[in-house]
């Protein structure tokens, strides 16, 4: 795990100098080494989190065999090993790195669907002149590149980018628009103009010629009667998925642990850890000490049951606030996701005794684990259609809980659903209340370009049902532009690795042809995820409703919400033009 930097420009601020800020920006995702590469107009920097071969002979940026490419990257390429075998590569080192480099001088561009893993990857091509960046399959680690012009320079946090001296950044008011109705800022937009993210599975070449762009993987729609059925068939499938990828992301030549919340996701990456090691488990947790947003215990409970080395930390609602600047900063965009505190807590406490984590993302958008994705089957149905005037009137005038309600019924033919529901169920703007919120002559603009973004990717004109909508929505947006985001920047922040075994492509892959009915039965969401659990663990030790990872704002001191108040009053001024 690392942080990456470079550009590809004969403008007079992109220099060594610049370089260097880049990478002092980002130092905390790699503290163990740094190295450069420059030639001419092009320059290559990394920053080094040694997990994979320790010697300095895996430090980056990392030359080809035959010296004509030369590398930095962001991640871990888990099937290195399998890869070095069968592609009887010639290699220096036992970093996977290396592979990754030596495949692709070998295939090029055709060797990125070879990896399974988390990356993004930038290689420059000596002969041709040529910057190749990409991004893994779901967008696991981060990349963004600025371009206006002939200028391109790219790094693994946004805040690398801004470092850059004289280079002039103006807020993207679309990209505003964006974090209001979602909470995040979806790729390919970042809060500035002339800033993007690489959608995950795509890559991107630079030369002197300009920018093309190319994807290498996307979700597979798969139609109802190619899904698959047989429970018994698909229980053994996904158990032995999940066996491979846990065990594959164990792979490390430094102290690993897991993040335990108590849950069926981390549970189960948990017990499947516990059962493919030969040493103990460390596990880690976080819990606040009102003991209605306690996690702890629950966590506590299955590490006793697994027999892991179990770390926990309880905190309280008042630290937890001390912590929002330090947290949500580094973000560098606006970020409305509370339980980066909480994750931030969780990494900081793990990285005392570990600089490996896996985590338990991915179950939820894989296996219809959300309320939203119930909602998105009712407001579907002939019913609520109908009755959704009615609804909405019935629903508003109640409480606050049910207010929300009123507010999943608000939408029109324009509407694109999954994020409205989203929305809605996040308690953030919908696009009706953010035309009324919006100077009139940009509002319309704003919905319509956010419209037309969701409705110009491919995969939603499919004929998926509303569930199966609602959850490619989550796992194309949500998870790589909120939950992967809060993830990397917290445990990059305290320079540890974190590695999210359910989202292994294999598994990603599978789930898609699941059929819905595997994935809700009886009621119970992620049916045959629990299924595979319960083999592992006592169902009567996880049967208890799901609960988030967030912290209660509505607990916080008053002063707390004024200032936040103020805040967004003062960003939202400069950002867009407001009433």
């Amino acid at each position: 795990m690392c942080g990456i930097a470079g550009y590809f420009s004969n403008q007079e601020v992109f220099n060594s100098t610049a370089l260097q800020m880049m990478l002092q920006a980002i130092a905390h995702r790699g503290p163990d080494a740094s190295g450069v590469f420059e030639n001419d107009n092009v320059a290559l920097g990394h920053r080094r989190l040694s997990i994979i071969d320790l010697s300095e002979q895996a430090n980056q940026p990392m030359f080809s065999g035959n010296d004509r490419y030369v590398m930095v990257y962001n991640g871990e390429v888990y099937n290195y090993l399998e890869l070095a075998v069968s592609e009887n590569l010639k290699l220096k080192t036992t970093s996977d790195s290396e592979v990754i480099l030596e495949l692709f001088s070998k295939y090029g561009i055709a060797a990125f669907p070879k990896l399974n893993g988390m990356f993004a990857i930038a290689i420059y091509d000596k002969q041709l002149k040529e910057l190749y960046l990409v991004r893994d399959r779901v967008g696991i680690k981060p990349i963004y590149y600025f371009h206006k012009d002939s200028s391109f320079a790219f790094a693994s946090e946004l805040k690398s980018i801004m470092a850059m001296p004289g280079l002039k950044l103006e807020v993207d008011k679309q990209a505003v628009y964006s974090f209001l109705h979602l909470g995040y800022i979806p790729s390919p937009q970042s809060i500035y103009k002339d800033v993007s993210k690489i959608k995950p599975g795509h890559w991107l070449k630079v030369s002197e010629k300009g920018m093309d762009t190319g994807c290498f993987w996307q979700p597979d729609i798969v139609e109802d009667k190619d899904k698959i059925t047989d429970e018994k068939v698909a229980f053994d499938t996904l158990d032995n998925l999940l066996n491979n990828a846990v065990i594959m992301q164990m792979r490390s030549d430094v102290p690993f642990g897991v993040f335990l919340s108590g849950g069926t996701d981390s549970s189960l990456v948990t017990a499947l850890a516990v059962k493919n090691s030969d040493k103990q488990i460390s596990t880690f947790s976080i819990g606040f000490k009102e003991n209605k947003h306690d996690e702890a215990r629950h966590a506590k409970s299955v590490a006793s049951v697994l027999k892991t080395n179990h770390y926990d930390y309880i905190t309280t609602y008042e630290d937890a606030l001390r912590l929002i600047t330090e947290v949500m900063l580094n973000f560098d965009e606006p970020f409305a996701d509370s339980s980066a505190i909480p994750t931030f807590l969780v990494s900081q406490l793990a990285s005392k005794q570990v600089k490996v984590v896996l985590s338990g993302d991915g179950g939820d958008e894989l296996f219809f684990g959300y309320g939203a994705h119930q909602w998105a089957k009712k407001l579907q149905s002939p019913l609520y259609k109908y009755g959704k005037s009615l609804g909405s009137f019935v629903f508003s005038k109640m409480d606050s809980r049910y207010q929300r309600v009123a507010g999943l019924f608000k939408f029109d033919q324009k509407t694109f659903l999954p994020a409205h529901i989203f929305s809605q169920e996040q308690l953030l703007f919908s696009a009706a209340e953010l035309s009324g919120i919006l100077d009139p002559k940009f509002s319309s603009d704003f919905q319509e370009n956010n419209f037309n973004m969701f409705f110009n990717d491919n995969v939603f004109n499919s004929k998926l049902n509303a569930i199966e909508l609602q959850a490619l929505f989550d796992l194309k947006y949500y998870l790589p532009d909120d939950l992967l985001v809060k993830v990397d920047r917290t445990s990059m922040q305290n320079s540890i690795e974190a590695r999210v075994p359910l989202l292994d492509h294999n598994i990603v892959e599978f789930a898609l042809k699941l059929h819905p009915k595997l994935k809700i039965k009886n009621n119970t969401a992620k049916y045959l995820l629990k299924e595979v659990l319960y083999q592992y663990l006592p169902k009567s030790l996880l049967d208890r409703p799901k609960q988030g990872f967030s912290i209660p704002l509505k607990e916080f001191p008053s002063i707390s919400l004024i200032t936040s108040l103020i805040r967004l009053s003062i960003f939202l001024s400069t950002c867009c033009q407001c009433r």
